[in-house]
């Protein structure tokens, strides 16, 4: 943990600010990766993929909802010295974020085939999205944890964690998209469901390198499988400072 309430007000903003800048451009990168690689696919592939990307709007959502509730609450107790209400809201925070998980796989595959036949031009380039997404899905799903633990993380003041695992996430999907899609040196190449699966695995590499560093090295906030039965009074607390964030992500996506 981190005393935010010590020192230069101005240097603390662009301490924290600057990597959550840094984090939505990486966040950005996974699709912007998969683009890349994709466009020598063809036209149907670039605009299924293109289509089926616009979802991850409704992720960022979701996630931005969390990431500022989260944030707000943690730096609350923080300052107050309150650390059991700090774990409390951390355990909570990663129970929600698999309910928002769920979700978004659930809904994902029941309504991705919709989705892209409304949107797509064609029926390949509907297809090259369905694909796409199909693979995709449990990336968008595994971004819920990623931003709870970061955020749990930057209400304590800690920043630098957070930066380094996605950059190295994005990083190691620049290394897998073209193996994947192309089938460099396993002759069998995935096209678009190899971007997307470079994409999920690099993310779920994030995961567990976040969370075995809760595990190993964070001593402020941990795991406590007491505190994760549900509790609607502290979900009701994240999401009445998240909602008004969220809500502006949702409607980039409209």
């Amino acid at each position: 943990m981190k005393d935010l309430t010590q020192g230069s007000i101005p240097k603390h903003i662009m301490t924290m600010a600057l990597p959550i800048m840094a984090g939505m451009l990486l966040q950005t990168l996974y699709y912007v990766v998969d683009l890349y690689f994709v466009s020598r696919l063809g036209n149907a592939a670039i605009a299924g993929v293109s289509a089926a990307g616009n979802l991850m709007f409704v992720v960022f959502s979701l996630t931005q909802m969390l990431g500022v509730g989260i944030v707000a609450l943690m730096s609350h107790a923080v300052g107050r010295k309150d650390q059991p209400d700090a774990n409390l809201i951390f355990n909570q925070s990663l129970v929600l974020s698999g309910l928002c998980a769920l979700v978004t796989i659930v809904a994902g595959y029941v309504f991705t085939r919709a989705y892209m036949g409304t949107l797509g031009a064609d029926e390949a380039t509907a297809a090259a999205g369905t694909s796409y997404l199909y693979w995709f899905l449990p990336g968008l799903a595994q971004q819920f944890a990623l931003v709870a633990m970061g955020s749990a993380l930057r209400g304590t003041g800690i920043v630098q964690p957070t930066m380094i695992v996605q950059a190295l996430t994005v990083l190691l999907n620049i290394i897998l998209a073209p193996v994947l899609i192309a089938g460099w040196g396993t002759g069998r190449p995935l096209g678009v469901a190899g971007a997307a699966l470079a994409s999920t695995v690099s993310i779920a590499i994030g995961v567990v390198v976040l969370a075995l560093y809760f595990l190993k090295l964070e001593k402020y906030v941990s795991l406590h499988a007491d505190q994760w039965a549900p509790r609607p009074a502290t979900w009701g607390r994240i999401l009445k400072i998240g909602l008004p964030a969220g809500g502006e992500f949702g409607l980039m996506f409209i």
